[in-house]
């Protein structure tokens, strides 16, 4: 070989070592975060740690459907910090083509946030909220990480603790006020979970991914409950509403709803696995 094309040889495998090296350390970070998914849906998540919680109530506590209480376990993921807003709703909807949920501040569908771009979204369906959180690159969570979200590792009965709820920790036990009943999320500090997990008691019931089944905790796996096989028309809900009693916005307490259950008081937030899955049933 010539000098010269020794020389233009090692040009050329000193810049081919260098661009292995860029790519190499630019690609894995670019993978760990998607910027086109925290586009879509730009709302703070809360990364819940990997580890085992108390789920459910003590036989003789709460519902039957909430018994036993046991220990799961559950992998590490994200939840989004506050419920999907009707801002954030209707951007989904203006993206896709979505349908518009029923407005409940009047008569028709709801086709303008303005005024009320912080209130919770409601009268969205089961298949409404999966719609919305799979476009954006999320999922919603099993019933056994909206728990975990919502009391920690400790059983607790409420969100900030054991201690009694006031007008400062939840939106509960109200009657309709037209845009005066829901409440901005994220605007009761005090009732934040030990996640920093906002709103999980009262303001809006949140749709999780769970088939509902009353007696799925007497038999349910204890690592990572992804809720019953079965199949039916009724899936689970969880955290009460403006309308709920104290005994529904418990961090225990359960409802269900089919699919097709639209209210002034149900909602939904989204969730994701740390390693990107967005699979649900």
């Amino acid at each position: 070989m010539t000098p010269g094309l020794r020389s233009n040889t090692a040009r050329w495998n000193i810049m081919a070592a260098i661009v292995a090296i860029v790519c190499a350390v630019v690609q894995p970070s670019a993978m760990a975060a998607s910027p086109a998914a925290k586009e879509l849906d730009p709302v703070p998540m809360v990364t819940i740690p990997a580890g085992e919680f108390l789920m459910g109530n003590p036989e003789g506590k709460g519902r039957a459907d909430e018994w036993p209480q046991r220990s799961v376990y559950l992998d590490a993921f994200a939840i989004d910090q506050v419920e999907v807003t009707n801002e954030r709703y209707l951007a989904f909807v203006a993206t896709t083509g979505h349908r518009n949920p029923p407005s409940p501040y009047g008569t028709g569908p709801l086709v303008s946030a303005k005024g009320i771009e912080q209130l919770p979204v409601v009268q969205t369906t089961w298949y409404d909220a999966k719609a919305y959180c799979s476009w954006a690159k999320k999922r919603l969570p099993t019933e056994a990480e909206w728990e975990k979200a919502a009391r920690g590792t400790d059983g607790r009965l409420f969100p900030w603790g054991n201690e009694p709820a006031t007008v400062r920790r939840a939106n509960f036990d109200r009657e309709w006020e037209e845009e005066k009943t829901l409440q901005p999320v994220g605007s009761l500090p005090d009732g934040d979970s030990p996640y920093g997990v906002k709103d999980m008691a009262g303001n809006a019931r949140e749709w999780v991914s769970d088939w509902y089944d009353a007696d799925y905790y007497k038999h349910a796996p204890a690592r990572n409950p992804q809720g019953p096989d079965k199949k039916g028309v009724v899936r689970s809900i969880r955290g009460g509403s403006w309308h709920s009693p104290l005994a529904d916005i418990t961090t225990s307490a359960r409802g269900r709803g089919g699919f097709a259950l639209q209210t002034h008081g149900t909602g939904f937030r989204c969730a994701r696995g740390l390693d990107g899955e967005v699979q649900q049933k």
